[in-house]
Parts: structure tokens; sequence; C-alpha cells
């Protein structure tokens, strides 16, 4: 009896050992179109902040709930967030939202749609080209106001990682929502456009947001 005892954890020890020989590596894709692997965040001060993970579909469905947790979501699924209200400026809800407003689903599927476009328009990996264009975009100083006596006084400060790529997300979002709304330009195309726009450093809806908040800050000092 005891030699059949002994021989049980010998048995699970070599199962285990046969496992770890035969794991497998499997090639995961976004959308199953697409590599992240070997993509590198050039600005290191965001670089954190851009997750780029192998995932098909970049859908955490809430599980993330603990502080800053949005910087372990994936930057394509951050963008389909913001898609959800695009339409929102600031404290107001300016703009409908439309079609977007709770459908997660069509939000991804545009991002697919405008990430092919993206492809086959520059020949490279689309996500790459996003991560480009989040570089260019994000903000790095803005205003804060605050009470002074009887004055309200303006301050420029340097904006937070996490809060530069919120709002080139954002800028992105709204941007191309504000082209293709009551317009022949499908959501998609307008997505793309800009994308690729703000990878290039050209005029953009999010690059000419990042100028002006950055001339606002200027005139603050």
């Amino acid at each position: 009896m005891r030699a059949k005892i002994n021989e049980k954890p010998k048995k699970a020890r070599k199962i285990r050992e046969v496992i770890k020989k035969e794991k497998r590596v499997f090639d995961v894709k976004l959308f199953n179109k697409w590599e992240s692997k070997g993509i590198e965040v050039r600005d290191i001060s965001i670089k954190n902040y851009i997750n780029l993970d192998a995932r098909i579909l970049p859908r955490t469905a809430g599980k993330l709930r603990k502080p800053f947790h949005k910087s372990n979501a994936h930057i394509v699924e951050r963008l389909a967030l913001h898609m959800l209200t695009p339409g929102h400026t600031g404290k107001k809800h300016k703009v409908t939202s439309g079609i977007f407003g709770g459908a997660l689903y069509n939000a991804l599927k545009n991002i697919e749609k405008a990430f092919d476009i993206i492809e086959e328009k520059t020949q490279k990996n689309p996500i790459e080209i996003f991560v480009r264009a989040i570089e260019n975009a994000a903000v790095k100083e803005e205003i804060i106001s605050y009470q002074l006596g009887s004055i309200i006084a303006r301050e420029a400060v340097t904006t937070a990682p996490q809060r530069r790529v919120d709002k080139t997300l954002r800028y992105m979002a709204q941007g191309s929502y504000r082209k293709s709304r009551n317009s022949k330009l499908k959501f998609a195309t307008a997505l793309a456009n800009e994308i690729m726009a703000a990878a290039e450093g050209k005029e953009s809806f999010a690059i000419k947001e990042k100028e002006r908040i950055e001339r606002e800050a200027m005139g603050a000092r």
C-alpha cells in the first residue's frame, strides 16, 4: 500500500514535466488580424499607460475596478469606450452620441474597419500607427483655475500621463464623430483619417486641441 501511495506524487510530477515541455505559445492577434508584439512606445512618460497586451477582443467587461485600472485595459478598448459618448464635451452632452450610446461592439467594429483602411493606405501595422498618433497628439501642459481672494487665477501645470492618453483618445473619438455626423463620410473612414493625420503630425482634431490647450497654458505661465 505504501509503495502505491508513493507512486502517485511521482506520476503527478512526470505529468507536470510533460505539460511544461509541450506547452505551446499561441499567436494571439487583435481581431485575429494584427500583432501588437514588438510595437514600442517611444514616449517614456506614457509608456506604462498604453497597454498593448495580446488580445483577440479588447473587452474587460468591467472587471478592472482598482485605482488606475484604465492602464491595464487594452488601448483599443479605451478608445472604444470613449466612442460610446463622442458627443459629450466637457461636462455637457452638447451633441447627440447617435448610434454609439451603449453599443460597445458597434464601436469595436468601426475601429476594426478603420484599422483595415489604415493598413490598406499605409501598408503598416495599424496598431503601430495608432500608438504614434497618441504620442503626437498627447497634451503636455494645460491650465487649472483656482480662486485667489476675489479673483479666479489661472496657472499652467504639467498634464498627468494617464490624463494625457485619456484626453487624446477623447479628442480622436469626438473629432471623428463630428466629421462623420450629418455627412456622407462614414465614421470608420473619419476615424482612420484622424489617426493617420495625427500619426503624421498633420492637422487632425486631436492635434488642433493639443495646440490650443498648450497655447493657453503658455499664456498663463
